[in-house]
């Protein structure tokens, strides 16, 4: 897995490479809070290269939702492929996730 971070104002934008799974979702969480604690608001996952994600990913999905509504911030998802929206959708997290297909879209929904 890669991940890669950009910032757009006070939103972190991180796009995901590889697979999001038992075996790096403890690096992901790790790699993310610490980016995000240099003072963003938002973030939105961009998984237009994400090729698979378990119930691991989806967890730590979660947990940072929890860490940015509790800094008073959103989360978006952009991008996800068809099965991966699945994944997503089945899990519950469009309840509380906006997804989009594109990453201005999700700036201009903050």
């Amino acid at each position: 897995m890669n991940i890669s971070f950009k910032k757009v104002s006070n939103t972190l934008i991180v796009k995901v490479k590889g697979e999001l799974d038992h075996h790096t979702a403890n690096m992901f969480k790790e790699d993310v809070d610490k980016e995000y604690g240099k003072g963003f608001k938002n973030i939105i996952f961009d998984f237009k290269q994400l090729n698979f994600m378990d119930s691991s990913g989806i967890g730590v999905i979660l947990g940072r939702y929890k860490k940015v509504k509790e800094n008073k911030g959103n989360i978006s998802i952009v991008n996800p492929n068809s099965q991966l929206l699945k994944v997503i959708e089945l899990s519950g997290l469009l309840r509380v996730i906006n997804y989009y297909d594109k990453i201005d879209d999700a700036i201009n929904n903050f």
